[in-house]
């Protein structure tokens, strides 16, 4: 049993370490369209090690079923990881927000929070053109003479995300010293709206 243990602690930290290598390889070596699979790639190309090693003799202590097991505990692992570091701090807002009370000395006015997200997030991350990309990767949306629309898998999605909201998002929800609902539907402030942007 201890033999065991030993072998899947050298297994796992021998798929950490090739995680890291091979995601660094691949983002600086290769052309990335979207973080998220990029990172996932790597989770998927990192596994190919383990499992040339699973087969050979020195790795005989298990047996097939956990070695199935130890191959999908790695990839939910690398799944986390990807989530996690990666792809979390390319879209946080919320790290943006730190970085930017850094970059200004450590402190800043908190009225100044709105316009700092107009006139310096949307344009510094490109918030539009990389979510557009995103999502033209993602096959969710088209674009075509400057329209953009949604595909069925792209309204099968907005089912879901609805769906959720509604039914799964906490219905109390502490912003900014009151809990509210509002994220359920934020939407609804704009539902009533006469949107002259359709195309």
């Amino acid at each position: 049993m201890f033999l065991k243990f030993k072998q899947l602690i050298v297994l796992f930290m021998l798929y950490s370490l090739t995680l890291v290598l091979t995601y660094w390889i691949y983002i600086h070596l290769f052309q990335v369209n979207v973080v998220l699979y990029s990172s996932m790639l790597a989770v998927i190309l990192a596994i190919i090690p383990i499992i040339v090693l699973l087969c050979v003799n020195k790795f005989n202590l298990f047996n097939l079923f956990e070695k199935c097991l130890i191959c999908a505990l790695f990839i939910l692992y690398g799944y986390a990881i990807a989530i996690s570091f990666p792809t979390v701090i390319d879209r946080s807002l919320s790290f943006y927000l730190l970085e930017k009370i850094n970059q200004r000395g450590g402190a800043v006015k908190q009225d100044a929070f709105e316009a700092i997200f107009k006139n310096e997030y949307v344009p510094e991350h490109r918030l539009m053109e990389i979510r557009l990309t995103e999502q033209l990767e993602s096959g969710t949306i088209s674009i075509e003479n400057n329209c953009v629309s949604l595909t069925q898998k792209g309204r099968n999605f907005v089912y879901f995300s609805q769906f959720f909201r509604r039914h799964f998002l906490p219905k109390k929800r502490l912003i900014m010293g009151e809990y509210t609902d509002d994220l359920i539907d934020p939407l609804k402030q704009t539902n009533d709206n006469n949107f002259n942007d359709r195309c």
